[in-house]
């Protein structure tokens, strides 16, 4: 049989190599779904994503424009993550910086908040269910399910959404993370001004004067301070206070108002019991805002409709759970995408 000329050999090992680092990389890439604080340098994970997004035009019925930006390969298997009040789609930075490798990641400024508009509707739970499924609608391709995170106010527009659109849940969800969130008794319920016993609930007219002020925000020593108190831990690093506080800071008082009216009233517990797809509740024990008493209760709902995947509690975490424990929340979330069987890549 005749030999291959030099040639031709040397072309067949370079296939051959370059296929095998192509199978490599795969591997690679299939064993790293996500990027962890230990991979890169310190807090390297807040920092704004070298990826540039494509930007999405959602539109609302109302006429408001949503800011909608998609990170990583367009057909990779969909997260869509939904921030909480005050907040914007910066919030999920180092959600974004983990996950964009091998996933489609999807942030939105919810209405008012960031670079959305604020439209003409009254803002409460029906608002955050529309806005929601409209961006769903613009994001999912036909037949895809996303797994959706949501924190704080962004937890309840995922189950506003649910008492709202039941008949999409199985359809366009795989599976939920609800962090930091509750659905009834925010003001009731929170640490931040703690109240005797005989006083067991804030009198809502008092709590939409509170959550309801338009005073701007400036950065000062106080204000930081303050911050750290009400949505972080004691233990929450400079880098994570400064990160949320900027973030914080840049919400304009009359959303931050507007939104704090329609939160001290709402009522959206029904909606647990449509979240029919695996749902994790993860709470911080040094959560002042959404304290653990919401989580349980939430996870309580979701065990009694056969739709709690678990409830993690993390020790001395405070309301900014997705930043300050950053490994911890991302592990929840890829246990998820696990369980739901969503592939990577």
């Amino acid at each position: 049989m005749k030999k291959p000329s030099p040639t031709v050999a040397i072309l067949g090992g370079a296939v051959a190599l370059a296929g095998a680092a192509a199978l490599v990389v795969a591997l690679r890439r299939r064993r790293r779904t996500v990027v962890r604080t230990g991979d890169v340098a310190p807090h390297a994970l807040l920092r704004e994503p070298d990826l540039e997004p494509d930007r999405i035009d959602v539109r609302t019925e109302d006429g408001a424009r949503l800011n909608v930006l998609a990170y990583g390969p367009p057909d990779a298997p969909v997260l869509v993550f939904c921030h909480g009040w005050t907040c914007n789609a910066a919030y999920w930075t180092p959600q974004i910086n983990a996950f964009a490798e091998n996933y489609r990641v999807v942030v939105y400024d919810q209405r008012g908040h960031g670079e959305s508009g604020t439209g003409s509707r009254a803002l409460g739970a029906d608002v955050l269910a529309d806005d929601l499924q409209a961006v769903l609608d613009a994001v999912l391709r036909p037949g895809a399910k996303a797994v959706l995170t949501g924190h704080s106010m962004g937890g309840m527009s995922i189950i506003a959404w649910a008492e709202k659109y039941p008949e999409n849940v199985d359809r366009q969800v795989a599976g939920v993370l609800l962090a930091s969130t509750g659905t009834d008794r925010l003001v009731a319920d929170s640490a931040v001004v703690p109240l005797p016993r005989r006083f067991p609930r804030v009198p809502v007219p008092v709590a939409r004067g509170l959550m309801g002020a338009t005073v701007p925000l400036t950065a000062s020593p106080v204000t930081t301070r303050a911050l750290r108190y009400v949505a972080l831990s004691p233990s929450a690093s400079p880098a994570e206070v400064a990160f949320c506080e900027r973030i914080v800071l840049g919400c304009p008082p009359r959303t931050r108002g507007g939104w704090g009216r329609a939160l001290s009233a709402l009522d959206i517990r029904e909606g647990l019991h449509n979240l029919t797809v695996p749902t994790t509740v993860l709470v911080g024990t040094a959560d002042r805002l959404t304290p653990p008493v919401h989580a349980r209760r939430l996870a309580a709902e979701l065990e009694r409709a056969g739709n709690l995947e678990r409830l993690v509690v993390l020790d001395g975490v405070g309301h900014m759970s997705s930043v300050e424990a950053i490994d911890r929340f991302d592990e929840e979330l890829l246990h998820l995408l696990d369980r739901a069987q969503v592939p990577v890549g």
